[in-house]
C-alpha cells in the first residue's frame, strides 16, 4: 500500500495546510501518517508548559484519529526544534518506519524558525531513507523505493520578506474540507491562543479563508492546498510527480510556475 507522511512543526499545522491532501490520497487507497515535531508547549497563555504539552498531545492524537492517520509523538519543545544530528536521527527513524512514497512538509522559507527547521529535517530524513549507514534513533531499516517531497504554502502565502508565493500544484480539497475542519477543531486550546497571539479571530474561520484563497489561486477549485515539489535528486531515481499522477482531476498544475522552472 503506498503511503504519505506529513512532517510539520506544531499541533494544528497539518490541519491548516496539508490535511486535505492527505485525505484525498487516503480516498485513493493510500495509508497516511501524521507527525508534529514540536509539543506545542508554547501555545497557551492560560496553561503552564506541562499542562499545555499534555493538552496539545491529546488534541493532536484526536485530530489524527479523525483523519484516519497513524500518529507519531513529537520530539522537541517549541522554539527548540533545531537542525541537529540527534533530532535528524529521530525524524529519519519515523520516515523509515512509515516508508512513505510522499513526504509533505513546510515551505523551506516561512515566517518562523520551527517551520523552516521542520522542513530541513524532513528533507534530510527523506534523503537518508535509503542510506543504511546513517543510523537513526530508534534504529529502523532503510528502504529503497522512490520518495517525493512536497512543500506546503507558507503562512500568509508569502515568504518572511513578504514575497508572494505561488504553488506548482494545487490540490482540490473542497469535498474533504468538512473533515479537515473537524480535525482542526480538535485543537480546542488553540482558539484562545491564536486570538491573543496572532489576532486570527477564529482559527477555523482563518483556515477556511486561507483554503479559499488558495482555491482562488488555482483558478478552478473552491478550496485547495498548494504544493511545491522538491528537486528529486537523492530522493528518487527520476523527476516523478506522484501527487499529480494519483489525484487526477483533483489536482492541477500551475503551468506558469512550471514554465518558469523550465525557462
Amino acid at each position: 500500500m503506498p503511503s504519505a507522511l506529513a512532517i510539520f512543526a506544531h499541533p494544528d499545522d497539518i490541519e491548516f495546510v496539508a490535511a486535505g491532501t492527505l485525505l484525498q490520497l487516503q480516498a485513493r487507497g493510500w495509508k497516511i501518517h501524521y507527525l508534529n515535531l514540536c509539543t506545542g508547549h508554547g501555545g497557551s497563555v492560560q496553561m503552564d508548559a506541562p499542562t499545555t504539552r499534555a493538552t496539545r498531545l491529546a488534541e493532536a492524537q484526536r485530530a489524527a484519529e479523525i483523519l484516519g492517520a497513524t500518529f507519531y509523538p513529537p520530539i522537541s519543545d517549541d522554539l527548540e526544534l533545531m537542525y541537529s544530528v540527534p533530532l535528524l536521527k529521530k525524524v529519519a527513524s519515523v520516515v523509515r518506519t512509515a516508508r512513505p512514497d510522499i513526504v509533505l512538509t513546510h515551505s523551506p522559507s516561512d515566517y518562523m524558525e520551527d517551520h523552516q527547521n521542520a522542513s530541513r529535517l524532513a528533507v534530510t530524513a527523506a534523503f537518508a531513507h535509503g542510506i543504511p549507514n546513517f543510523e537513526c534513533d530508534p534504529p529502523a531499516e532503510a528502504y529503497f523505493h522512490d520518495v517525493t517531497v512536497y512543500h506546503a504554502m507558507p503562512h500568509g502565502l508569502c515568504d518572511p520578506l513578504r514575497k508572494k508565493i505561488h504553488a506548482g500544484l494545487y490540490v482540490n480539497t473542497t469535498d474533504v474540507h468538512a473533515q479537515k475542519r473537524e480535525a482542526l477543531a480538535a485543537h480546542v486550546s488553540q482558539k484562545h491562543w491564536l486570538d491573543v497571539s496572532q489576532g486570527m479571530d477564529s482559527y477555523l474561520v482563518s483556515m477556511d479563508e486561507v483554503s479559499r484563497r488558495v482555491g482562488k489561486l488555482s483558478g478552478v477549485f473552491e478550496y485547495a492546498e498548494g504544493w511545491r515539489r522538491h528537486l528529486h535528486l537523492g530522493l528518487s531515481s527520476q523527476a516523478i510527480d506522484p501527487l499529480n499522477e494519483v489525484l487526477g482531476d483533483s489536482a492541477i498544475i500551475n503551468s506558469d510556475y512550471e514554465a518558469w522552472l523550465d525557462s
